[in-house]
């Protein structure tokens, strides 16, 4: 073999080895690009481990003195009752008070009562079932002359156990996706590969419709497989 016929050979030979990494190359670029995107959830259902409990009440009058007296009787009847039903001193309190002036902007035909003085009691406590139980007792205040409002939107149903929770349901989420690629891997023929990006979607808290007291905790993770 001449010198131009071996250079020729050796020429070629390396023209075929740079091809094929070339090939390899693209092949191991084209590999890389191709995954798949997908959503796992986790959901609990748990019960409030605290509350707030505002019942608001009020008077109104034409001397402001007695006005502030009038509230001090309310307040003493309805510690009171709240503590026969088994609340503690330290979880009733009282909140700011508030007046307003009836007769302001009038000119003419002013109301009876030019003033309106308002307060609230405020229950909080991690007894959510003695509060739970108690939601209905206006009506035995009622009979005792001591009139209360309670409004569900106000009521702070709250869960402070968030923390504990995150990274069992962040598991769990987890495996659920892993679940769906794997699925999505044998339906095309596929190698489920390992992970190529992943995400921890935001915990949210949503009360029960009915029982507020009740808290949907939901998680969604997006996990991103490389497929092979």
């Amino acid at each position: 073999m001449n010198k131009q016929t071996l250079s020729a050979c050796i020429l070629a030979i390396g023209v075929a080895v740079a091809g094929w990494f070339i090939y390899c190359g693209i092949h191991q670029m084209a590999s890389k690009d191709r995954a798949v995107v997908v959503k796992g959830l986790s959901t609990r259902d748990v019960r409030a481990d605290y509350v707030v409990w505002p019942l608001d009440f009020g008077v109104r009058g034409n001397d402001i003195s007695s006005l502030y007296a009038d509230l001090a009787v309310i307040e003493k009847s309805a510690r009171a009752f709240f503590m026969d039903k088994g609340f503690k001193e330290s979880e009733i309190t009282r909140g700011n008070v508030s007046i307003d002036d009836n007769w302001s902007g009038y000119y003419e035909r002013k109301p009876e009562f030019r003033y309106s003085m308002r307060t609230s009691l405020i229950i909080s406590t991690a007894d959510v079932e003695r509060v739970i139980a108690n939601l209905g007792c206006q009506s035995e205040l009622l009979k005792k002359g001591v009139i209360l409002q309670s409004y569900d939107w106000n009521t702070d149903f709250q869960y402070n156990g968030l923390t504990e929770l995150k990274p069992e349901m962040i598991q769990e989420a987890t495996q659920n996706a892993r679940a769906v690629a794997q699925k999505f891997a044998e339906d095309a023929q596929c190698r489920l590969g390992s992970i190529k990006e992943a995400s921890q979607g935001q915990f949210t808290v949503e009360n029960d419709q009915y029982q507020p007291w009740i808290k949907h905790v939901r998680v969604v993770t997006t996990v991103s497989y490389f497929l092979k």
